[in-house]
C-alpha cells in the first residue's frame, strides 16, 4: 500500500481531532504510537507510546510539538520535557540490532512498540499508530498515514522515540568512537558508510542491512 494522503487533510500542526472523536465516545486512554531508527545501519529501533490527558490547556502546552523530523535537536529536547511532565502516561521501548537481524525490521519494530506499551501504567483503550500494523495487539487501532503530522498524540510519541534513541546512541558511541555514532545516530551517512567499509561493522551494526549484508 502506498503511503499517500491528500495534502488538504494534513493540518498546519498536529491536533487533537482524532483524540476528541474517541473522548466524546467515552474512550479516554488513547495511546499515540510512533517509532524512530527503522532505517539506521546501527543501534536499536525505538518506539514510544503517549497517552494525553483531556485538558483544555493541552493545545497551548503542546503548541510547539510537531513530527520530530521537523524539529531541531534543541526543540526536541525541550519538548521531550514538556511531554513527559504533562502527559497522562508515556513509555519507551527498544528492540536491539541483534533482534532486528533475527526477526526483521518490521517484527522488531512491533516488539519495540509492545515494550513501550508495557511501560505504561494506564491501560490504553485505543491505539493511534503512524501507519504500522500491530496484528498481535488485541486493542482497537487506528492507522494514520502521516500520523505524526495529524495527531498530537503520535507527534508527541515521535519526539520521545527520537530523543530517547538519540540519548542511547550518544552513550553507545563511546564504545565505538570510530563510527561517530553520537553524531550520525546510526544513520547511513557517507562518513558512517566509509567507516564501516574501512573498519568493518561493530557489534552495534545491523548485519542484515545493506551495505553491510553485501560485504
Amino acid at each position: 500500500m502506498t503511503r499517500r494522503i491528500d495534502p488538504s487533510l494534513i493540518p498546519d500542526a498536529p491536533d487533537l481531532s482524532f483524540e476528541h472523536t474517541f473522548w466524546k465516545e467515552g474512550i479516554l486512554n488513547i495511546a499515540g504510537i510512533d517509532e524512530a531508527g527503522r532505517g539506521c545501519l546501527a543501534g536499536p529501533v525505538t518506539a514510544a507510546a503517549v497517552i494525553l490527558p483531556r485538558l483544555e490547556e493541552l493545545p497551548d502546552l503542546f503548541s510547539a510539538i510537531r513530527d520530530s523530523k521537523q524539529l531541531s535537536r534543541e526543540v526536541r529536547e525541550r519538548e521531550q520535557k514538556v511531554i513527559e511532565e504533562n502527559s497522562l502516561d508515556w513509555g519507551v521501548g527498544f528492540a536491539s540490532n541483534q533482534e532486528i537481524d533475527q526477526y526483521g525490521i518490521v517484527p522488531a519494530t512491533r516488539l519495540a512498540v509492545s515494550r513501550a506499551l508495557a511501560e505504561l501504567k494506564h491501560q490504553p483503550e485505543h491505539l493511534l499508530v503512524d501507519y504500522i500494523v500491530l496484528p498481535d495487539n488485541p486493542l482497537p487501532q487506528t492507522r494514520l498515514v502521516k500520523g505524526d503530522a495529524r495527531s498530537l498524540s503520535i507527534a508527541a510519541a515521535s519526539i520521545l522515540a527520537k530523543t530517547h534513541r538519540d540519548t542511547l546512541m550518544i552513550t553507545l558511541a563511546e564504545r565505538y568512537p570510530i563510527y561517530d555514532l553520537g553524531t550520525n545516530k546510526g544513520y547511513g551517512t557517507a562518513a558512517h558508510r566509509e567507516a564501516i567499509q574501512k573498519f568493518g561493522p561493530s557489534p552495534l551494526h545491523r548485519l542484515s542491512f545493506a551495505p553491510i549484508r553485501s560485504e
